[in-house]
């Protein structure tokens, strides 16, 4: 499912920045250009919504359960 309309990302590409090690807010804003004029800034508003699906708590099924954080 898409999370970001604007950079075209879904919740795989939130999990595999997550399984990267990056799960800080201000990170995810950089590394998945949520702070690019591009984008909206929705999704860096919602930032604890990508950084749940970064931990995997949202996912119904994290692709690799060792890098997830519950």
């Amino acid at each position: 499912m898409y999370v970001c309309l604007c950079r075209g990302l879904t919740e795989s590409d939130i999990q595999q920045v997550g399984q990267a090690g990056i799960f800080e807010a201000e990170r995810l804003v950089e590394v998945l250009g949520l702070n690019d004029d591009e984008c909206c800034g929705r999704c860096a508003r919602d930032i604890q919504e990508l950084v749940d699906l970064a931990t995997c708590k949202l996912a119904l099924q994290c692709p690799n359960p060792a890098h997830c954080r519950y």
